[in-house]
């Protein structure tokens, strides 16, 4: 665990709107800090969506479906390999299937053969099954090629993405996507599978004024009966939790406590030791969606795929535990890549604490020949919360000098913009790239990595200022002895969706320690009294502490920043805090 970092309080945003009188204080002080200030933007809602026909594109490509539809012209759904990917994938095809098409398959081609996006390559492996149609999900915005490609076979193409638009939009026969150029949809957030949700929502409304179902003879598909896929694959893709998404992800949450969820999600949280009647946004994003992501790390996302089709309960906890083991594999090869990382950052002579050095580089830019190109976006996420700064870990690629980069960002630093600037002033440079503010995806040639390197350092210091990198820890304040309680646990765990830019409640405070011992090898269990009468006592954790460290009984006060966790064993709840970060202070005399 790191440390000395700056632990900074949220600012409470004034506001001369009441909440009701019923929620409580405590609620009220969080909300305001996430810039919330009255009871209608705390509604979750369905009816409180924008309507469909509000995104741009989304007319054209409904009446590009329904010809579709009415020529019985075999559609296939073309996907991207992570969970955000396989749950959009699994929407459209579910939907298209209830909504009377059968001629709807799904393509996902492995990613160390084809590469990202509607290329060329994937439009002609698609071209094998003959479609009319070809409609990608949570790609496409920057295929330019693979459209005009499939264009010159004779498919039409419809878009829906939810990635930045690059400088000029392929000709596809419709683009759904909230932040292309002109789309006034006021939700800029939606994950892949949100925009495909629309989109279904929309075919639908067309499909029941037509009388499509009635003269089908089809039962018109409740669009609810999905939002457990929703709900999956934008937390699982990090988004921002706006309204609209925390209302996707809160109802989709609702669904699968009440056991109405797919078979394949019931069974990934079942091999996740997750009980389904309560989880929270945070299980979906830690416990499933690393499960249904390694499909595509390490293997295929079609066996993800497949999990979050399959009707079949027992069938799907197979699938479930194969992705589990696929899982435990990746998980190995992330911490040998660990490894070898801070090797090669140890071989450059900085320190690894964060801020314990005024030397380290605004971005670290890391490549190793035996990395696995599947895991390198987790080995980038990993080392920058170590040293908080931007990094890019590079892998091989599948055409001999090529080098795949998958990058991660910190608060302030826009990545895409940020390669988007390097392209402009080094044309050639970066062969192409993508992504969004936080993480993006880039290729280059290997012999241009120390080039690149040096031209993403000038960039950074063009646009930042030290301020950035300096680690701080936002905190929603202290806690009242009053509310160190299960019902104020539960009551926070109720209050969300809590996620992306919506961040679950974090306290801070200063606590006596009565005992400490460690756990699991690393981890460090501890009792904590508010004060040195030691008469009120709380039991916390602190998972992968350094064992050479801790427990240290010369420790007798911490500083903490901490949330409040039910920890339930044996069917009894009780309080625990899990500590996020912790550093000694010194004794009271």
């Amino acid at each position: 665990m790191q440390v000395n970092k700056h632990i900074r309080r949220r600012k409470i945003i004034d506001s001369d709107r009441p909440f009701s009188d019923s929620l409580h204080p405590l609620l009220q002080r969080l909300y305001r800090a996430r810039e919330i200030v009255d009871d209608s933007q705390l509604k979750r809602d369905l009816t409180l969506l924008s309507p469909p026909k509000q995104m741009k594109g989304v007319d054209q490509a409904v009446d590009r479906l329904i010809l579709a539809f009415t020529q019985q012209q075999r559609i296939i759904v073309i996907g991207d390999f992570d969970a955000d990917g396989a749950t959009s994938t699994a929407l459209m095809l579910l939907a298209l299937q209830a909504m009377g098409h059968s001629q709807v398959r799904f393509l996902l081609p492995n990613r160390f053969d084809y590469g990202y996006g509607l290329t060329p390559e994937i439009v002609d492996l698609a071209a094998r099954q003959n479609p009319g149609l070809i409609v990608t999900v949570d790609n496409g915005i920057t295929s330019l090629a693979g459209v005009q490609h499939a264009q010159q076979l004779g498919i039409d193409v419809i878009i829906t993405d939810h990635h930045l638009a690059g400088d000029q939009l392929p000709l596809a026969s419709a683009i759904v996507n909230p932040n292309q150029p002109g789309c006034t949809f006021p939700s800029k957030n939606l994950a892949g599978v949100g925009v495909a949700f629309y989109l279904m929502m929309a075919l639908r409304s067309a499909l029941r004024e037509s009388q499509w179902f009635e003269t089908q003879g089809i039962v018109e598909p409740n669009m609810a009966q999905y939002l457990d896929l929703v709900a999956l694959g934008t937390v699982a893709d990090v988004v921002p939790l706006d309204q609209h998404n925390r209302i996707l992800v809160h109802q989709g949450i609702q669904r699968i406590r009440a056991g109405r969820a797919r078979p394949g999600i019931l069974a990934l949280l079942q091999v996740a030791r997750r009980q389904h009647q309560g989880i929270v946004a945070s299980d979906l994003g830690f416990s499933v969606g690393p499960r249904l992501n390694a499909a595509g790390r390490l293997d295929d996302m079609t066996h993800g795929v497949a999990c979050l089709l399959c009707e079949d309960p027992m069938l799907a906890e197979d699938m479930a535990q194969e992705l589990d083991d696929l899982n435990s594999d990746r998980r190995q090869i992330e911490q040998t890549m660990q490894n070898e990382a801070m090797a090669i950052i140890g071989q450059l002579h900085f320190s690894d604490e964060v801020g314990g050095n005024s030397d380290l580089p605004k971005a670290l830019c890391l490549f190793d020949p035996g990395w696995h190109q599947g895991v390198v976006g987790i080995l980038a996420s990993r080392v920058k919360e170590r040293f908080h700064r931007p990094v890019i870990a590079f892998a091989c690629g599948e055409q001999g000098d090529e080098l795949k980069g998958s990058a991660r960002s910190i608060n302030g630093i826009h990545l895409r913009d940020v390669l988007a600037a390097i392209d402009a002033r080094h044309p050639g440079l970066i062969d192409k790239f993508g992504g969004h503010a936080m993480a993006a995806g880039l290729t280059i040639q290997k012999e241009k990595l120390a080039v690149f390197e040096r031209a993403l350092l000038e960039q950074l210091e063009i646009i930042t200022n030290d301020s950035l990198f300096e680690p701080v820890i936002v905190t929603d304040g202290a806690l009242a002895e009053k509310d160190f309680n299960l019902f104020v646990a539960q009551l926070i765990r109720d209050a969300g969706p809590w996620g992306q830019q919506f961040p679950e409640p974090l306290f801070d405070g200063e606590f006596f320690i009565v005992q400490q011992r460690l756990v699991g090898e690393k981890h460090l269990k501890l009792v904590l009294a508010l004060d040195a009468s030691r008469q009120f006592l709380l039991d916390a954790i602190a998972f992968h502490v350094d064992p050479q460290r801790w427990p240290d009984p010369s420790v007798e006060r911490l500083r903490l920043a901490y949330r409040l966790d039910i920890n339930e064993y044996r069917q009894q709840k009780t309080l625990q805090l899990m500590i996020e970060y912790f550093e000694p202070l010194a004794s009271v005399t």
